[in-house]
């Protein structure tokens, strides 16, 4: 199965889990990126990946005109109930391919994407194609989990994540991102990165991973040597993983 058509093929089948999903709904993020949206107040803003709406429920009262973007009609449909129910009128819903956008040259005044960037499988072409919709002086603001700078730690972490998740594609590294950024023509002004605690079976729930994978993941991270354990706070019971800690990354660039 294609790269993207796995995205739209699990997200598909768990685009409620994403809807209500506290970290995604109701996390510190959400009330950053509403401060650093706030300089363009009244502009426009795209939601590249929408997922299921919170970035755009959470800054709609900012701008103008807003449009929520997403590969995945039924997390499209799913974020259209949530914003819509929560009296927003001035969002237009579109689906769309963050690496092929359908707008026009310098279309918006604010791009934002949350949690998704490690998914695509070209993520070079996102960040052009972002590039090429934002208006002169425009704001992209990016989130994302991000791995370690250690090699080793990096593979672990994408290993797990693509066993939970076969859509992920990979977690980039703090510094692949500035590069990216800055080699696509934005002036990076802002890093910032903060942990994300992850309770592994609520985790392992999100993606309906099954029982069998469930498992096998189970006995990969407790089997790994201490120092990686102690590095993603790896917390375990009788042998059973509980949590662990990753990272995140809030990026901010400007054209």
């Amino acid at each position: 199965m294609r790269e993207k058509d796995l995205v739209v093929s699990q997200f598909g089948k768990n685009a409620a889990n994403y809807v209500k999903s506290i970290g995604h709904a109701r996390g510190k993020d959400l009330n950053v990126l509403f401060e650093i949206a706030s300089e363009n107040h009244g502009k426009s803003l795209l939601d590249i990946a929408t997922g299921g709406g919170h970035v755009v429920n959470k800054l709609a009262p900012l701008f103008n005109k807003a449009v929520a973007l997403d590969l995945t009609p039924g997390m499209l449909e799913r974020a259209e109930q949530l914003i819509k129910d929560n009296g927003h009128s001035n969002v237009s819903f579109v689906r769309g391919d963050a690496e092929n956008l359908p707008f026009q040259e310098e279309t918006f005044s604010t791009v934002t994407c949350r949690i998704a960037p490690h998914h695509f499988p070209n993520v070079t072409k996102f960040v052009r194609e972002t590039f090429r919709v934002l208006k002169q002086d425009g704001v992209f603001l990016l989130i994302d989990n991000v791995s370690p700078e250690i090699d080793e730690y990096d593979q672990f972490y994408n290993f797990i994540e693509k066993k939970r998740d076969p859509s992920h594609y990979r977690a980039y590294k703090k510094t692949e991102w500035l590069a990216m950024l800055e080699k696509n023509g934005f002036r990076v002004e802002m890093v910032t990165t903060f942990p994300k605690i992850f309770l592994f079976d609520d985790w392992c729930k999100m993606m309906n991973v099954s029982e069998r994978d469930k498992a096998e993941l189970n006995v990969y991270m407790t089997s790994m040597p201490q120092q990686l354990q102690n590095f993603f706070s790896i917390k375990s019971e009788d042998g059973n993983v509980k949590s662990f800690q990753g990272e995140a990354m809030l990026m901010v660039g400007r054209k």
